[in-house]
């Protein structure tokens, strides 16, 4: 049954219920609802909220007590959260419960790949399989919300925030918010105790700060916002996900959180999305600083009337609605709404019917870190790594080699988690080197030496690298970005391996030895020098807590690398923002000319990326035949059927993602050189050959046009079958129709 219409059934079982509580209410006690605050009861992860701190109980208490408080977060703990529902079913007016929030990115105990690592496997029961790991363990602990997943479609790579979404393709981020929101709330229902409620943020076109630089400004025209930056919110609405973050950023001058636009006209009005929106930290109070509130209380009512239904932290609510009411500048009504919403949202998680679901210790203590979720966190950490390079098949490394693991990550525990971990354990973290001894026949031939910091070199550590590299076969150098250079309020001018570490593999360069590089990263990097010139290189993410074992998984043969990148590698940071469904421009660059005056690209380097969008390598060897059609032309209201045939000429079994891409030659607005439709997973057998087929419709081939519908135009279409966004087999085919339709997707 669909959440949606499961939790249709269970508000309606407490609508006249939450219609006698909104009556019975006053204006403080409305206000209350919608007022959101950080769990000080439970372990506060200040590192994450710093302007917050750890609270105070006696206050909050006071305020649950006063029906001043709707919802906590950032706390977990099924027996501390039994005690804090307590204090609102036992001791305050109307016995209301609470609800629990919580930051659930990639995992609570059990620590998954973050997301963007994740979106490199391609694969959407997977994304919804480790969401209903984190689901199960986030509500055993008394956490009814989650403020994931991220749906941010991400094109610039100085943006630290990339980390925690799906990269820079608009298809593969509809996917994977879906899957999320599914894996997040379950199949059940909200009511059953192994879901919780997904939170897709932030609405909208965060990721498009302008430079790269966090919460900065966005500006851009109608079509990118609802053709690139919106679908993927649409996506996790039609899933199900029940409420929606408004974003820190300004859209074309007017801030998102003050956007009735985004939160209400688009969200509600087109999408019909029925539950409750609530602001991300302080971004409500953030329209002063915007300059498009005078002060706390123009913010308050300025966010409210434009759809922002809950306030987080900033007390913004509490404080001014009640007289904003009194005023006329906020109407009982639109306050009524709010309440019936959060108290909708409640009801639907079962609330009511169990205020103190989530609190059992004993079912708490037996799924949290399970077995089965240990396990599944390996699975998605070896289906998440991509290899970029493998000369003369260095790659897989033979278990009985002699093997120098250098680098700041090669014995390192404190950056296998990556961003947004709040509550791993870290008694369950692998090191490289773990993994590595785990997995060799004889333990002793790794030898171990860091040889720099991350962003400082170390004295004495390249004479200790060349040292532990001395006897070895091949080196493996574990480089890249420390936890703390990705995610939130991380953006970064240069999306280059830090200075230190390049010296370090400069060092290991020279010694002419068989050379593996292991990238840690939360982004695409720009690849230099030795690093780029490595014989293998192997883009390693943040894998979680399961991460030594699940890279030696891959590099020593047990696992074939079968991950994809989701965001494209380019030649130099300075081809930022870059994305593979770029526009061809009137003067197209030619790709195989280094050198092109009076063209779209720039003096240093070609108009390509390094690494595009959609790249990884097997351990096979991949060939593609030309495409099958059976027809050339596409009726509109018909199918086309197409395929083709891929050989694994290779020694060793392989997994190839076979994408299909299309190219509108001709339309009213411009459009992308390619564009992905379609994506399909095989596997092969050393000398097996597969064909694989793909069927397109005339919607696939639509795009927003000048009036902002959907518009689907006749024409004459490219289309590719293909490893990667810069390859493949080519054909074309005629869409034969009318003019031209719309609609007001």
């Amino acid at each position: 049954m669909p959440v949606s219409a499961q939790a249709s059934r269970t508000v309606a079982r407490h609508r006249q219920k939450i219609e006698d509580l909104i009556a019975a209410m006053t204006v403080e006690e409305k206000a209350g609802q919608l007022n959101l605050l950080a769990d000080p009861f439970r372990w506060m992860p200040t590192a994450v909220n710093p302007l917050d701190g750890t609270g105070d109980p006696a206050r909050v208490t006071a305020l649950i007590r006063e029906g001043k408080v709707g919802s906590l977060f950032n706390g977990i703990g099924a027996e501390a959260g039994r005690r804090i529902q307590r204090v609102a079913m036992e001791e305050s007016r109307l016995k209301i419960p609470l609800l629990f929030a919580a930051d659930v990115i990639h995992g609570l105990s059990t620590i998954f790949p973050v997301p963007l690592a994740e979106a490199a496997a391609f694969d959407t029961e997977l994304a919804r399989r480790t969401a209903r790991a984190a689901a199960v363990e986030t509500a055993a602990s008394a956490v009814h919300q989650t403020y994931a997943p991220m749906v941010d479609v991400a094109r610039d790579q100085r943006w630290g925030r990339n980390v925690e979404g799906a990269g820079e393709d608009v298809l593969l981020n509809n996917l994977l918010a879906a899957a999320r929101v599914r894996g997040f709330q379950g199949e059940k229902g909200l009511d059953d105790r192994d879901a919780v409620l997904a939170t897709a943020k932030h609405m909208a076109a965060y990721s498009a700060a302008v430079g790269g630089v966090e919460y900065n400004t966005t500006d851009m025209s109608e079509q990118t916002l609802r053709g690139v930056f919106l679908p993927p919110f649409k996506a996790s609405v039609d899933a199900g996900a029940l409420s929606i973050m408004s974003a820190f950023n300004d859209v074309n001058g007017v801030p998102a959180s003050g956007s009735r636009k985004l939160l209400t006209d688009i969200l509600r009005g087109e999408w019909g999305f029925e539950g409750f929106v609530v602001s991300d930290y302080t971004s409500e109070q953030e329209l002063v600083a915007h300059g498009f509130a005078e002060d706390g209380r123009d913010a308050a009512r300025l966010a409210f009337n434009a759809g922002v239904d809950v306030s987080m932290v900033s007390g913004l609510y509490l404080e001014h609605l009640p007289s904003l009411v009194a005023s006329g500048e906020v109407s009982m009504a639109r306050l009524d709404e709010a309440v019936r919403r959060v108290l909708n949202t409640k009801a639907a998680l079962g609330l009511f019917d169990d205020p103190y679901r989530g609190t059992d210790p004993v079912r708490e203590k037996a799924v949290v870190g399970s077995r089965e979720h240990v396990e599944l966190s390996r699975e998605a950490g070896r289906k998440s790594v991509v290899l970029l390079k493998n000369d003369n098949g260095l790659l897989p490394l033979k278990k009985s080699q002699k093997i120098a693991l250098v680098g700041p990550f090669a014995d390192d525990v404190d950056n296998v988690w990556g961003p947004w971990t709040i509550w791993g354990a870290p008694e369950r973290r692998v090191s490289l080197e773990a993994g590595f001894r785990a997995a060799m026949s004889d333990p002793q031939n790794l030898s171990i030496a860091r040889g720099s910091g991350v962003e400082t070199p170390l004295d004495g550590g390249i004479e200790q690298a060349i040292a532990a590299a001395r006897d070895a076969e091949v080196i493996v150098l574990a480089i890249g970005e420390a936890t703390n250079m990705s995610g939130e309020a991380q953006s970064r001018t240069e999306i280059v391996v830090p200075a230190p570490q390049v010296v370090l593999v400069d060092a290991m360069a020279a010694l002419g030895k068989p050379m593996v590089i292991l990238l840690r990263n939360g982004r695409a990097l720009a690849l230099e020098g030795n690093v780029k010139n490595a014989q293998a290189i192997v883009v390693t993410w943040f894998l979680g807590e399961q991460m030594g074992h699940a890279v030696a998984d891959v590099l020593f043969g047990d696992h074939g690398p079968s991950a994809r990148l989701p965001v494209s590698f380019p030649h130099k940071s300075g081809q930022q923002p870059y994305s593979y469904d770029r526009k061809t421009t009137g003067r197209p660059a030619n790709p195989d000319l280094a050198s092109e005056e009076y063209k779209a690209r720039y003096r240093e380097t070609t108009n390509t990326a390094l690494y595009p969008f959609g790249y990884g390598l097997t351990y096979g060897a991949i060939s593609y035949g030309p495409i099958e059609m059976e027809s050339d032309k596409l009726a509109w209201a018909g199918t086309l059927d197409l395929a083709v045939t891929v050989t694994n000429t290779g020694p060793h079994p392989a997994e190839e993602l076979v994408q299909l891409y299309i190219h509108d030659r001709v339309a009213s607005l411009t459009q992308p050189g390619r564009l992905l439709k379609d994506f399909k997973r095989v596997s092969l057998k050393p000398g097996q050959s597969t064909k694989v087929s793909f069927t397109l419709n005339a919607r696939q081939l639509g795009f927003i046009g000048a009036d902002e519908t959907w518009r689907i135009e006749p024409g004459l279409f490219d289309v590719w079958l293909a490893p990667h966004a810069q390859g493949g087999a080519k054909a074309t085919f005629q869409l034969i129709g009318p003019a031209s339709i719309t609609d007001g997707r």
